[in-house]
């Protein structure tokens, strides 16, 4: 088996049969499987999934695990030389899979790449971040990478001067499409469910990096992407889970004394942008 798709899904029916629909319409040349973990959807999913596509692998969760552990059982499923996790919302392009193969198998030093991602308006997505090291954190919540958009230092973390045209090792990219060999697979390991929602994919980044992997934007491998289709229905929580994704990280890579007035102004700010977030959204909600 060349490559294993796995896709987690939550209640997203109409994007998920329309992503597996561009799966097959688009296939890659040489031997796949799609596996999809539903994690207990209330919406039809699981059912259209099995009626209409009966080749693909379904697990059915009882209830809703979380995109790492829902990747994880995926991951266990999977017997693919590379592995693809992917988003129920996004639409596959003609060659894309293929090209996305090719990269891989001809750099064999690379663990996983991202794909330029297009939003249904046609404009690109901002898709490649920096790890949140301290400095990148500190700017975040000083209001410095804003103040200073075209900075390398400064905007570290949002890369608001990355031009999306162009290959580029990169730090993290989104993890709406991250393909990964399956010798990364081996040696660093599965998402961390101690991130169940948010950060899973940034923490793998990190440390397929620290193992020896470089990580790679490629952007002649394009997806349409419709972008938080799960995280919408609960868009209020998801402010704060995105908040406790990103101190948790924090907490697990940057544990020396030194970094901890870093944290407590991240934490500080963060526990404020997410009160904002979720209030905004509770109220455009209602």
């Amino acid at each position: 088996m060349t490559l294993s798709i796995v896709i987690v899904n939550w209640n997203t029916c109409g994007f998920l049969v329309n992503a597996l629909a561009s799966i097959y319409e688009h296939a890659p040349s040489e031997a796949f499987e799609v596996i999809v973990v539903d994690n207990s959807s209330s919406d039809g999913s699981a059912e259209a999934v099995a009626e209409r596509f009966p080749q693909v692998e379904l697990i059915r969760n009882s209830a809703n695990e979380g995109y790492a552990k829902g990747n994880n059982m995926g991951l266990a499923r999977a017997s693919g030389q590379f592995v693809l996790l992917l988003n129920p919302d996004v639409i596959v392009l003609p060659g894309t899979l293929d090209r996305a193969v090719a990269y891989l198998r001809e750099h064999p030093d690379v663990g996983a790449i991202g794909a330029r991602q297009i939003g249904a308006d046609d404009v690109v997505q901002r898709s490649v971040r920096g790890f949140p090291t301290p400095l990148a954190v500190a700017s975040e919540a000083l209001g410095l990478s804003r103040l200073f958009p075209n900075s390398r230092m400064l905007s570290r973390y949002r890369m608001n001067w990355f031009t999306y045209d162009r290959e580029m090792d990169v730090d993290q990219p989104m993890g709406t499409f991250l393909m990964i060999s399956r010798d990364a697979l081996s040696r660093v390991g599965h998402l961390d469910e101690r991130f169940p929602i948010f950060f899973n994919e940034v923490d793998w980044c990190y440390r397929a990096k620290q193992a020896g992997f470089r990580i790679v934007f490629v952007p002649e491998v394009s997806i349409i992407h419709y972008g938080g289709a799960s995280t919408r229905l609960v868009a209020a929580e998801m402010a704060w889970e995105s908040r406790r994704g990103l101190l948790a990280y924090y907490r697990k890579h940057y544990r020396a004394a030194y970094h901890w007035p870093v944290y407590a102004l991240a934490a500080a700010t963060s526990w404020l942008h997410a009160w904002y977030c979720s209030s905004r959204r509770r109220r455009e909600g209602s």
